[in-house]
């Protein structure tokens, strides 16, 4: 092949590839970095004038009680959300995996939550729980276990339960597919050699099932703590980060502060310290999976 084919294969490529390049520059990192840029600026969205406020939004955004309360609420809502995805995940991925009739029914009828978009999901859960005609509390009134009808996205009380719940029932099908896929790879040999000499259920678990798959798990983990943690249409439909900013996380309270507030500087500082956050979160979860790998190898 001559330099000249070359030159036009090698233009060829990257006439294809352009496109989605452009894309995720447009998508991706413009945001990125007109955030970072905003953040050191006193960026308005009802004044045009622009100046450079160097780290003054960081100090303002870190000294808010807002803040903080935002960050618990995230930090809140990922925990109890993956710990409950991963328990009521692996539990029905174990599960099918024994099942030996209908698996196929079974699989779909449970990864049914997953298969719809959050919108469909917050609406049908608001509509469920309302509680002038929702579904539930009308229900739990007639049976005579609740005085009167709960309003379970607006009382304080159950506001936070309800919501990791819905987000636990969404998430888990994630899990269960992955974790099932993972335990099919296990050597159904190991399991009968440890039977026969003598382990229980337990063992068996322990250090033939549980080494099997804890590398899928824990990039499950990652991947899903950073989504969760970074979630916002979902939280946001159902209770609007409220009541009392209950349920207030990071996100929310960035999109308040750069819509409701118009301040977009503030607000891009709020986003900028959230990236940080999860880029180290992220670093350190990425080295303790590599420490496995070392480990195992």
């Amino acid at each position: 092949m001559t330099s000249r084919s070359r030159r036009t294969v090698h233009l060829t490529g990257v006439l294809f590839v352009a496109p989605s390049l452009l894309i995720v520059v447009l998508l991706l990192f413009y945001p990125v970095v007109s955030s970072v840029v905003y953040s050191f600026t006193n960026r308005h969205l009802l004044r045009p004038a622009v100046e450079f406020v160097g780290i003054d939004n960081f100090v303002a955004v870190l000294q808010s009680e807002q803040f903080w309360n935002a960050f618990r609420v995230s930090l809140l809502w990922t925990v109890a959300s993956i710990a409950g995805q991963l328990l009521v995940g692996f539990v029905a991925a174990i599960a099918l995996n024994r099942i030996r009739h209908l698996t196929g029914l079974f699989r779909t009828l449970l990864i049914i939550p997953w298969a719809f978009p959050a919108i469909v999901i917050a609406f049908g859960w608001r509509w469920i729980l309302n509680d002038v005609y929702g579904f539930l509390p009308n229900l739990l009134t007639r049976l005579g276990l609740t005085a009167q009808n709960v309003s379970f996205l607006s009382n304080p009380d159950v506001v936070m339960l309800t919501v990791l719940a819905i987000n636990i029932w969404f998430g888990a099908p994630l899990f269960m597919v992955n974790i099932l896929a993972a335990l099919k790879t296990v050597p159904k040999e190991q399991f009968e050699a440890a039977t026969v000499d003598g382990a229980n259920g337990w063992q068996r678990f322990a250090f033939i099932t549980l080494p099997h798959v804890k590398k899928v798990v824990g990039l499950l983990v990652i991947l899903r703590s950073i989504w969760v943690f970074n979630n916002f249409e979902l939280l946001f439909l159902l209770t609007g980060g409220g009541p009392a900013g209950l349920t207030e996380t990071l996100p929310i309270f960035a999109y308040r502060t750069g819509w409701g507030l118009q301040q977009l500087g503030v607000a891009s500082a709020i986003t900028v310290l959230l990236l940080l956050f999860l880029l180290l979160l992220g670093a350190l979860a990425f080295r303790l999976l590599d420490r496995w790998d070392k480990k195992d190898a």
